[in-house]
């Protein structure tokens, strides 16, 4: 007895995912697949779920049976079937279900980092590429804001709109960088990375990061 005893207590613990967990898993590489954010990407889930429709990016999600414990979801992108399956009311009602897919995403996305693309253009240009060099014409310079480190110091950013003939996105500038450029400006961008924030694509440039005027 005391040695089926001792066996039990040194099992290791089961590392299988709950039947949450796999919702959870499936619905972050999904996410990541399409480029959504994740906080987004669940908000329009249960938006479908208490409106029957919703819409995501490119993404069409559809609730098409509600049950006591669960509903099933149609996701479409277009005419093309993505997937279909039932999601826990648990996971719609949880409040911790939209930071458990958010942890998920970001164990997916670090697993399938983005490839660099030699002489990239805007519509190559996908979040957690780093290394981006390009050219792109300035077409907006918003007013800029001040923000404050942790540390209690000013920062002055303008997110600005830049654009080649294949798109847009967004740049962020910071303090001196604002003063360099103007709208109608073709710039030259050296080692900048992509994230997505809110829902939009942006460049951002650390301090290996450059932005000039092409003459």
């Amino acid at each position: 007895m005391r040695r089926e005893i001792r066996r039990r207590r040194g099992r290791p613990a089961s590392t299988r995912p709950s039947a949450n967990g796999k919702i959870l898993s499936y619905l972050a590489r999904m996410a990541v697949k399409h480029e959504i954010d994740s906080k987004k990407f669940y908000n329009r889930l249960v938006e479908a779920w208490e409106r029957e429709e919703s819409k995501c990016d490119l993404l069409d999600i559809r609730c098409r049976k509600k049950t006591r414990d669960s509903a099933v979801f149609l996701f479409t992108v277009g005419s093309d079937v993505v997937a279909q399956f039932p999601i826990s009311t648990t996971v719609l009602e949880g409040t911790s279900a939209r930071a458990e897919l958010e942890g998920y995403m970001r164990i997916f996305s670090a697993r399938n980092p983005a490839k660099e693309i030699v002489n990239p253009k805007i519509k190559d240009l996908k979040p957690g590429m780093k290394n981006i060099n390009l050219r792109a014409e300035v077409i907006e310079i918003p007013k800029p804001y001040t923000i404050y480190t942790k540390y209690g110091t000013g920062a002055v950013v303008s997110n600005a709109l830049i654009s080649d003939e294949t798109g847009k996105a967004r740049v962020t500038l910071w303090s001196r960088q604002i003063m360099m450029v103007s709208e109608g400006d073709l710039v030259k961008i050296e080692n900048a990375r992509a994230v997505r924030y809110r829902g939009e694509l942006q460049l951002r440039m650390g301090r290996r990061g450059n932005i000039s005027v092409v003459e």
